[in-house]
């Protein structure tokens, strides 16, 4: 067997490969990104060849040609190690929220470990059933992402072939997680409670996903899921269950289900709204009556996909904006040189856009430039706050519809809250300024990681609440609403 080393610059780092090795395989753990799941057309997983060869085909010159990458460079997705190289990347260092949230609860013996498998990245809590302390966290993000950032990338990564390597690879992942949380707590495990969005619990519980790949993206296998540590190949014994919570609808799973537990939502007499604003976007508005909860098409942007500079929360982009003297002052995560620009800062950019009226009512660049400098070399493109226009519309357009459809005001809406790592880190201002969200910014809360604040509930509880809740709740499809066509080209405008 023919082995190569390859020497990852500036982390110091050599890897023993066999030959023609993907690189694809091996880079996404060292914080090398693939958003479009290995199709070469976002150009996020560049990387620098500073020694040795790596072979271009016609269609890898091609992708590098269209993306404007200079000779030295190279699409991580396209390249395999065939001889020694030495690769320049950049080490990212992921802000993941790991939730500490104090919640009322009813003491139990044991421990228990509450699971949000997100998308995008992993977090385990190992819970102290008496008290409700956490006794440690891991973190990670998910392996998964070699495959693509959203779900659609997920589900057609199932239909090519990777389903049984990406349902090893996520129960290998959180199962590592929790060997290590029990490395310096000798605790028994009583009971293991996981959360996340449809397509990840039935890629973890290594369920079909393909009626989720067409139209009507349907599919009946919603249930709760159930397993042993052997089925799992966890080498550690779980006491009572391992329970994947269930899921809501096709695109709204368990993760919004363990949200709604959370705020309190379901118990209230006035109307409440939660918005996750994740990977995927959800939006839910109910009250102790009933609930309606939608998914929407604003998860990309948020999380650079579609941004020319865009970037997840990573060391090196650009967080917040602010205005100071008429300029644009930039935030940039890891104190270091600005190398993009992540969700959070580009709400902050086109609200500072507007205010300085650089930018009109139909989101043109009013100078007719095609870019604006937001610090060192990034830049928001024409087409960057187009792709931040359709983004806002999904969600403002959601609140709309469900508003609608539970014969109720936006004005109804007693409080509204926003969930989820990448809504941890905006600026609600900004976020009512460009009409995202069309509500008072004084009810709108952050509440942080309310999947993981439900899942460590459900270690709390049985399950006879969430089958009430499942049963008052109602999946709108947003798409099929007769007035969405004309209520999200409306909120497409920046009106304020």
């Amino acid at each position: 067997m023919i082995r190569h080393t390859i020497t990852l610059q500036p982390l110091g780092k050599n890897l023993k490969v066999n030959d023609q090795t993907p690189l694809i395989d091996l880079l996404h753990e060292f914080g090398v990104e693939f958003p479009c799941g290995g199709k070469g057309t976002c150009g996020k997983c560049k990387v620098r060849l500073l020694e040795g060869e790596i072979e271009v085909n016609e269609v890898h010159r091609k992708k590098m040609e269209q993306l404007g990458l200079p000779e030295e460079w190279r699409l991580a997705c396209y390249s395999s190690c065939t001889s020694n190289i030495t690769l320049e990347i950049e080490q990212f260092n992921h802000l993941i929220l790991a939730d500490e949230t104090e919640f009322d609860f009813c003491p139990r013996q044991g421990f228990g470990v509450a699971v949000d498998l997100g998308t995008t990245t992993l977090v385990t809590q190992l819970v102290d059933l008496k008290t409700a302390c956490i006794m440690a966290v891991e973190t990670l993000v998910n392996p998964q992402v070699k495959f693509g950032s959203d779900l659609i990338s997920r589900v057609q990564a199932s239909l090519d072939g990777h389903a049984l390597e990406m349902t090893q690879m996520i129960r290998f992942a959180i199962g590592t997680m929790i060997r290590q949380m029990l490395k310096n707590h000798s605790a028994g495990i009583q009971k293991v409670v996981l959360v996340g969005n449809t397509v990840m619990q039935l890629i973890f519980s290594d369920c079909d996903v393909s009626p989720l790949s067409a139209y009507p993206f349907h599919t009946t296998n919603l249930g709760m899921k159930s397993f042993t540590p052997s089925e799992l190949n966890w080498n550690f014994s779980v006491s009572e269950s391992i329970i994947f919570y269930p899921s809501i609808g096709s695109f709204v799973g368990s993760d919004i289900l363990a949200g709604i537990v959370a705020t309190g939502l379901h118990q209230k007499d006035e109307y409440t709204a939660l918005i996750d604003l994740g990977t995927n976007g959800e939006i839910v508005i109910g009250n102790r009556d009933r609930i309606v909860c939608a998914s929407t098409a604003a998860g990309p942007a948020f999380e650079g996909a579609n941004i020319s500079m865009g970037m997840r929360a990573v060391t090196g982009a650009i967080s917040s904006l602010r205005l100071e003297n008429d300029q644009i002052e930039a935030t940039v995560i890891g104190n270091t040189s600005p190398k993009g620009i992540c969700g959070s800062a580009l709400i902050d950019a086109v609200a500072i856009f507007r205010r300085l009226e650089l930018v009109g009512i139909f989101g043109e660049i009013n100078s007719g430039d095609e870019f604006i400098y937001l610090g060192g070399k990034v830049k928001l493109t024409q087409k960057d706050i187009n792709e931040f226009q359709l983004a806002k519309a999904a969600i403002a357009a959601g609140l709309a519809i469900l508003a609608n459809n539970l014969s109720i005001r936006l004005a109804d809406i007693s409080e509204l809250y926003i969930a989820g790592g990448f809504g941890n880190y905006i600026n609600i201002d900004h976020v009512v300024e460009t009409g995202m969200i069309e509500l008072p910014a004084e009810i709108i809360h952050k509440r942080g990681n309310t999947a993981l604040i439900g899942a460590k509930m459900f270690l709390f509880s049985d399950h006879l609440n969430i089958y009430e809740i499942l049963a008052k709740t109602k999946l709108v499809n947003l798409e099929c609403d007769s007035s969405f066509q004309d209520i999200y080209v409306d909120k497409m405008l920046f009106l304020k």
